[in-house]
């Protein structure tokens, strides 16, 4: 009778499980492809593959129902190293088929650490404009900013997902605490007009007080955004300081004052401050001769950093892009009546484990074919002898 770890190896290295796992990855493609005209691309991601299981609510209760793509992948994975270890046995003859092999697996642990450590921002400049910072596609943040100081802005960015826990927050460098009242991930504006029905206003403090805020439902559109909106209250020692709306759609912060210091109330998209800077010089968009079909978009900038060590030109066009510091510059979007460009900033520290893999996969496969090349031209020679 075998034991239990006999068991396990023999459930690791089965074909069928190969092959069941093959399916399961095909319906869940499939799946995830019918799903993207409801959700999108990106939630589709997160709900299909960047997950460990598929859930459906029943009621307020997730209920897993598929296998995600992190399961399957993983299951493959293992599934791929074990068939190794205890099956394949390293000879010349099937050393294309190991290099193959390897490159398979690199390409698997390639798409997990993509799936973990890929930031994707974008940074929109106008011509003659720094930045040092970018900014996230979906996510927020709150940001309370002490101008007390003239000289020096103090940040405190409080990230979305603790506003929409309604987690209260106190922050060493704060003197009050943070408690969110309400929170809504897509809402609508509208001005009090004071007619009678209007619902009374949350807010006590700033702009909200002359507003009303509707929740509407959350879109997962590619063309739409969300626009997430919430009601702040801000409570120091002796009480509250009032209750502040904030929203993305709201152009300029509040202003906030307490103890004889100033502070900025304002949910923005979340940042990524750098350690250098980009001036945007010029902006190009050029046209096929006589049509109006884009042929080109270009945007030179200026790299800078403090201390002075990079000062240079650097011409960013569509498949051309930046690297620097770890990040990618590509050109994505232009307005060129207004003379804007948008780079879409991507953090992604494998990049190159899809391009070794693939070279390793078409090598071993290269070398695999050569070897049973070189061996049917033997059998041939020695048969015509």
């Amino acid at each position: 009778m075998k034991t239990i770890a006999l068991q396990f190896r023999d459930f690791f290295v089965s074909l069928k499980l190969t092959v069941v796992l093959l399916v399961l990855s095909l319906v869940l493609i499939f799946a995830a492809t019918l799903d993207q005209v409801n959700l999108g691309i990106w939630a589709v991601q997160e709900k299909y593959f960047r997950a460990l299981f598929v859930l459906w609510r029943v009621g307020e209760i997730p209920v897993p129902v598929f296998p995600g793509g992190y399961l399957i992948g993983g299951l493959l994975l293992i599934n791929l190293v074990a068939a190794h270890v205890y099956r394949f046995k390293l000879t010349w003859r099937k050393s294309g088929i190991f290099l193959t092999h390897i490159g398979l697996i690199l390409l698997l642990l390639g798409q997990l650490f993509t799936g973990l450590w890929q930031e994707e921002y974008q940074m929109r400049l106008a011509e003659g404009e720094t930045k040092n910072y970018s900014e996230s596609y979906r996510n927020n943040e709150l940001a309370i900013i002490e101008t007390t100081d003239p000289k020096f802005d103090h940040v405190v960015a409080i990230p979305e997902s603790l506003l929409a826990h309604k987690a209260e927050i106190q922050h060493p460098s704060l003197p009050f605490r943070v408690v969110t009242r309400a929170y809504y991930p897509n809402a609508a504006l509208q001005i009090r007009s004071n007619a009678a029905g209007e619902p009374p206003a949350p807010a006590t403090a700033g702009v909200g007080r002359k507003l009303i805020v509707t929740p509407l439902p959350v879109t997962y559109k590619q063309d739409e955004l969300n626009f997430p909106a919430a009601f702040i209250e801000l409570i120091g020692p002796e009480g509250s300081l009032g209750t502040w709306a904030v929203s993305t759609q709201l152009a300029t912060s509040q202003t906030v004052e307490y103890a004889g210091r100033s502070w900025r109330l304002g949910l923005r998209a979340q940042r990524a401050y750098k350690p250098f800077s980009l001036t945007l010089e010029k902006v190009q968009h050029d046209l096929y001769p006589g049509t109006d079909i884009p042929k080109n978009f270009s945007s030179k900038v200026r790299i800078t950093t403090p201390d002075g060590r990079d000062d240079r030109e650097v011409l960013i066009y569509m498949n051309n892009p930046l690297r620097y510091a770890g990040l990618t510059f590509y050109q994505y979007q232009m307005d060129s009546e207004h003379d804007t460009s948008v780079l879409q900033v991507v953090r992604n520290p494998s990049w190159l484990v899809p391009y070794i893999s693939c070279s390793l996969m078409a090598f071993g496969l290269l070398v695999q074919f050569g070897i049973h090349l070189t061996g049917f031209i033997g059998k041939r020679r020695r048969a015509i002898a």
